[in-house]
């Protein structure tokens, strides 16, 4: 590309449409276009590098571009792509900030460069051509802005869904074992100087095979949402009920003892046996039956019964086992 190329451009209807000249008549569109230095790009190369310093702006005259930003794992990650007739790299040189991205040509590539110094010569030599331009990089960045204030509410709506997803069971839309972990581990160290009581319950549903043998996994799914729903009324705010797997969930209670927790585990114990379920009345059938479905659980205490979670969750288990040994539905605490 050559500078006949650019004068040629003066009377493309197209390059008139470019943002960055939107408000140029055409003797000061020529008058730009006189500061501006032609350049091409094969495909696969690097127009500027992510923390170089922004020298130059840019029009993009035909070709592809794509913006690439390095993540923390080292990684790079695809932004955005930039199109024939749009402009970019001016932020860096009016802010003299470095570039925010390694930009990438995807093809053979034609562009525009306006170097800062020819830049700022158009600002102070040629005041209203310099105020035109400015007020057309001034909209784009206010577009720019609108689409960024959307794109980042996206974003944040995204990564309370992501969070969600990482602490939520999906199924029972109670906490899943790895935010009982965390939480448990929390508060452990608050009760380790012994003024404190932080107490489990681990609890299983009775025979749950069967309910799944008779009348399909959509009933036992049924009846595992019905088991998050009993914890949850039974239990209090502040209070962590989870899913850890299967058929098998607990509560956390924190400041609370043996004795108290002992009487918040045979509350849910005894609710289990309130409600019939309502599930399919076999694997594929269309019907309905309702069936009542009993839970075992087993309860230990920080620090009577252990000090650390490893402890804790073994001795709240190892009463749950002896719950099931002594024939179900029932509550055991830790000896």
């Amino acid at each position: 590309m050559n500078k006949d190329r650019i004068k040629a451009m003066v009377h493309d209807p197209v390059l008139k449409k470019t943002l960055l000249f939107e408000y140029l008549s055409e003797l000061e569109l020529n008058a730009v276009l006189a500061f501006m230095e032609p350049r091409r790009i094969k495909g696969g190369e690097t127009v500027f590098k992510e923390g170089a310093a922004g020298e130059e702006m840019f029009i993009l005259v035909s070709g592809g571009i794509q913006a690439w930003l390095g993540q923390a794992d080292g990684t790079r990650r695809m932004m955005f792509e930039i199109k024939p007739r749009d402009f970019f790299g001016e932020m860096s040189i009016i802010a003299n900030e470095s570039r925010s991205a390694t930009l990438i040509t995807t093809m053979d590539t034609e562009l525009l460069a306006l170097h800062v110094i020819d830049f700022y010569r158009i600002v102070f030599e040629h005041p209203m051509i310099g105020m035109k331009i400015l007020q057309a990089i001034g909209k784009v960045q206010n577009s720019w802005l609108e689409q960024t204030s959307k794109h980042l509410g996206d974003l944040m709506r995204w990564g309370e869904t992501a969070r969600r997803r990482a602490i939520i069971d999906e199924l029972t839309g109670i906490y899943n074992r790895r935010f009982l972990e965390e939480s448990a581990n929390k508060r452990l160290d608050q009760v380790s100087n012994m003024t404190r009581s932080l107490s489990l319950v681990m609890m299983d549903l009775d025979k749950i095979h069967e309910v799944n043998t008779k009348h399909g996994t959509k009933g036992g799914d049924m009846v595992l949402t019905f088991a998050a729903e009993v914890i949850r009324s039974v239990t209090r705010v502040g209070d962590i009920c989870a899913r850890l797997a299967g058929d098998e969930f607990a509560i956390l209670l924190p400041d609370t003892d043996h004795e108290e927790a002992r009487s918040i585990a045979e509350e849910i114990c005894q609710a289990m046996l309130s409600i019939k379920v309502s599930v399919p009345d076999r694997p594929e059938g269309t019907g309905r039956t309702r069936i009542i479905v009993s839970s075992s659980l087993g309860v230990a205490s920080a620090p009577l019964h252990a000090k650390r979670w490893s402890d804790l969750s073994l001795a709240a288990d190892k009463a749950l086992s002896r719950a099931k040994e002594m024939g179900r539905n029932r509550v055991e605490v830790a000896r």
